[in-house]
């Protein structure tokens, strides 16, 4: 094993993903944070980032929670999801917006 922290010196770019359906918790490797549970396939839901290839956005997920709904609200909405999914999906959003400038109103002086 070589000082990358992959087997066979391999970059994290360059390890194959393990099926969709064998995934893993949130893992990160030299700085890149790799998401195990969101998937992103041009086939489903035209591309849109998803939970474990489920026909689920994390966007809905992520909506989800901002209107105030809980774990327990969501899974007994989407009762295929897991309460891992839900917390990849916030990790997800929150890295997406991470060090982007979005349009946002100037604060009242």
């Amino acid at each position: 094993m070589s000082g990358t922290g992959t087997r066979s010196g391999q970059l994290p770019s360059q390890v194959p993903p393990r099926s969709t359906w064998e995934l893993a918790d949130k893992r990160r490797t030299l700085g890149v944070v790799t998401f195990t549970r969101i998937t992103v396939d041009p086939a489903v839901m035209g591309g849109m980032p998803c939970i474990r290839g489920l026909r689920v956005p994390v966007a809905t997920v992520v909506s989800m929670v901002a209107d105030g709904m809980t774990a327990d609200e969501i899974l007994a909405d989407l009762p295929y999801l897991e309460r891992e999914d839900i917390a990849e999906a916030l990790r997800f959003a929150a890295e997406a917006v991470r060090e982007r400038e979005l349009p946002l109103l100037p604060s009242p002086a």
